[in-house]
């Protein structure tokens, strides 16, 4: 599986990871890096699914139980009927420091 390294090692990358996943789930849009979109969409994906060991997982990969309390709430009756495709990404153009592709992220 190929994945980007955000110029990070792995703890470093899990960690920035989890603090986006939670900000984004926060607010409901996020401008980020392109590579949180597979992470996003498999918590909605956890919380369709609603039971306790998928409530662990998403417990595990955001590290905030109050945001996850939140998306199990919501996600099942906003996206019952899709079967993916739960954020929206719009481009941005490059950030201004070092040129690093920016997007848009938000839930639909």
């Amino acid at each position: 599986m190929s994945y980007r390294r955000l110029g990070r090692n792995t703890g470093a990358r899990k960690a920035l990871i989890k603090s986006l996943l939670v900000a984004f789930f926060t607010h409901g849009r996020i401008e980020t890096a392109k590579e949180l979109r597979k992470f996003a969409e498999k918590v909605i994906t956890l919380a369709k699914r609603g039971d306790l060991s998928a409530r662990r997982l998403a417990i595990q990969d955001m590290n905030d139980a109050g945001v996850v309390h939140k998306i199990f709430e919501e996600a099942p009756e906003k996206y019952a009927e899709r079967n993916g495709g739960y954020t929206r990404i719009l481009k941005l153009g490059p950030r201004r420091g070092d040129a690093a592709p920016m997007v848009l992220m938000e839930l639909v």
